[in-house]
């Protein structure tokens, strides 16, 4: 061989050496994630790639568990294989589910479909459980050799299928709590309803200053509200000012340790489970109007082109003259006239001046729109409705918007030299450059284009697509995996800032009443503001993490409670035929949403009988092996309901146009 050919040989090998994936041998230790199948992927650090292990390979682990697992190969595909070797750390969980009775024993047919096993239940351990109620078990035993796992019922729900049941079912199944223990309760009622004039004497008082609030219709808390006036050298004034909840909440309390505990008010269709008890919730932290209340403020004065001259953070009271809700507001912006006119339209000028800055510095604009019931009165839906944000809604985002940002920076933001104390912030990493990239070739199979070069590359044609989109079949498929290429926001004690903002500086300040880190905020301020020490790293980042994991079950539960409602509001519905828009693609099928109400179904790959049809992960798309026919995201498709499971909060559809 010459010398030429020679070294074309070796980098051919040297290529199909970096392109082959390694191999591994030995163990590893990550978390199992069960799949639908009864087999599971376990994620780890250490080889950066999925772990796949199968049913009999788990021996017994289950969702959550930290596991150490043996690697023996690659199956076809490339992925590794593993099988659980030892159970490091059992996840403390519960399951919910549906209890059957036979003579001699009972199960627990769990809802979640992370859990593939019926739980055992010995009569001794039903606690009053009877045929066809909902109920919540944890795993006691699960003996070697033994199929299922044994279980002690430790709350029953009520009958399946009531509506307050299965919102209870939903809560205890993402393990959020649906009620509140006594000790917690009495504590609240036992905190004195008004303030003495020594409290109002040492903060700035904002009573005679025009002050208001602006919620959705259906709010029941208050805890921002907005005061505004015109300064003598014309420029505004402009008072975010925030229920002042650690004023009542003090640290380490039993009130304090629940809200902690919680993390977050959780928003399902038909109801708010408050992080605090409703006598704070509701009553005396929120800010009703023509009342005196206790607020911790954000106060900025600002000029014509929203530029802010001085900022003020304390605390203070304030008296709100009237609540409007966002319809109202919305009124009077579009037609000039109404209650408090000047200062609702110099609010929206300001507003309006505040986020154009903020998208000319790199900001995302992404506007969902959120799907909203009509019930009766026993929970049922009898109609679907869409909200969706316009200038009263930013109006408010906008001013919350920039007090969580000035707070950050007034903590977080020092000179050259000093070190920052502890804070809480909002942070929001880079996307991933694999999905951005990913994102980037699908829309471009619309005839879109993302640009990928740099920030501000990527989110001025990131908003130009959001704005191309409106009205397009596309619109919500674009829009949704658009939110999956970015990070997931969170919250840290390390500020890396916000890059979905364009913030380098941002925390959560405005919501006490609702989220945990936004008290935890209130507090640090306060203490910084009257000189005390930076707080404990560590404790802040563990609090953090915690609140973060709330936080994200929080969603899963709102996402799953509109789901059953969707489910149940289809269920008269069998055998109609409607026109969706295909919404994700998966080796199981792919899900169409229907144009008519947006709710969500499955048109299983077992359906498409008219030829075998491969996954496409990377473009989102199934494709015939022989006739090479393609369904891929945003594709056109009329479909039939097949099937309707509220247990599993699944909507089956047939295609209807083969």
């Amino acid at each position: 061989m010459n010398k030429k050919k020679q070294s074309v040989s070796k980098r051919n090998k040297s290529l199909h050496s970096k392109n082959r994936k390694k191999s591994y041998r030995g163990h590893i230790i990550g978390e199992v994630k069960m799949m639908r199948s009864g087999a599971a992927l376990v994620l780890t650090d250490d080889i950066r790639e999925e772990v796949f292990v199968t049913g009999p390979n788990l021996n017994h682990a289950l969702q959550g568990d930290k596991v150490k697992v043996y690697l023996y190969a690659r199956r076809k595909g490339g992925q590794m294989l593993g099988e659980v070797t030892e159970i490091l750390e059992h996840r403390e969980r519960s399951f919910v589910g549906t209890i059957q009775l036979s003579a001699h024993y009972a199960f627990l047919i769990p809802d979640n479909r992370d859990m593939p096993y019926d739980i055992f239940i010995h009569p001794r351990n039903l606690n009053e459980a009877e045929e066809g109620m909902k109920a919540v078990v944890k795993i006691i035993d699960w003996p070697r050799g033994a199929k299922n796992p044994f279980g002690a019922v430790v709350d029953v729900l009520g009958k399946a299928g009531a509506h307050d049941t299965e919102m209870h079912a939903i809560l205890a199944e993402f393990e959020l709590p649906y009620r509140f223990q006594d000790s917690v309760l009495q504590a609240a009622e036992k905190i004195p309803e008004g303030f003495d004039n020594r409290e109002i004497a040492r903060r700035r008082d904002f009573r005679k200053v025009t002050t208001f609030t602006i919620d959705p219709e259906d709010a029941q808390d208050f805890d921002d509200a907005l005061s505004v006036r015109e300064l003598p050298n014309g420029h505004w004034e402009i008072g975010i000012h925030i229920a002042d909840v650690s004023y009542y909440v003090k640290p380490d309390s039993v009130i304090d340790r629940e809200a902690y505990e919680r993390g977050t008010s959780v928003y399902l269709v038909d109801r708010v489970v408050p992080m605090l008890p409703e006598r704070l919730s509701n009553q005396l932290c929120s800010l009703k109007p023509h009342r005196d209340r206790l607020c911790f403020s954000a106060v900025f004065e600002m000029d014509e082109k929203a530029v802010v001259h001085k900022s003020w953070f304390g605390h203070t009271v304030i008296h709100s003259d009237r609540r409007f809700n966002y319809g109202e507001v919305q009124q009077i912006i579009e037609t000039g006239k109404g209650d408090f006119q000047d200062e609702i339209l110099q609010s929206h000028k300001l507003a309006s001046a505040l986020r154009s800055i903020r998208f000319k510095a790199g900001a995302f604009s992404f506007e969902r729109v959120e799907v909203k019931f009509n019930l009766d009165e026993e929970g049922r839906p009898t109609g679907v409705y869409f909200n969706e944000a316009k200038e009263a809604n930013w109006l408010v985002e906008e001013f919350m918007l920039l007090a969580n940002k000035k707070v950050a920076e007034k903590i977080g933001r020092v000179k050259k030299g000093q070190h920052a104390k502890t804070f809480v912030y909002r942070i929001h990493d880079r996307p991933d450059p694999e999905k951005l990239e990913n994102f980037s070739n699908f829309v471009n199979q619309f005839g879109y284009s993302v640009k990928t070069t740099n920030r501000q590359a990527i989110a001025a044609s990131m908003n130009r697509l959001m704005h191309r989109i409106k009205g397009t079949n596309e619109e919500y498929i674009i829009e949704n995996l658009a939110v999956r290429a970015m990070a997931k926001a969170k919250y840290s004690c390390k500020n890396i800032g916000h890059y979905g903002l364009s913030f380098a500086y941002y925390t959560h300040f405005t919501s006490p009443i609702r989220r945990y880190p936004d008290l935890m905020v209130h507090r640090l301020l306060d203490r910084y503001l009257n000189g005390g020490s930076s707080y404990s790293d560590s404790a802040c980042e563990l609090k953090c993490v915690q609140s973060s994991m709330m936080e994200d079950r929080a969603v899963k539960a709102e996402r799953a409670s509109v789901k059953y409602k969707q489910v149940e509001f289809m269920q008269d519905q069998t055998g109609k035929k409607f026109e969706g828009i295909i919404s994700g693609v998966s080796e199981w099928g792919f899900y169409v949403e229907l144009k008519e109400n947006l709710c969500e179904g499955l048109v299983s790959i077992r359906d498409l009988d008219d030829d075998f049809y491969e996954y496409d992960e990377k473009n989102y798309r199934l494709t015939g092996i022989h006739n090479r026919r393609v369904f891929t995201m945003g594709q056109v498709v009329t479909v039939e309901i097949l099937r309707t499971n509220l247990a599993k909060r699944q909507l089956d559809f047939g295609l209807v146009d083969r």
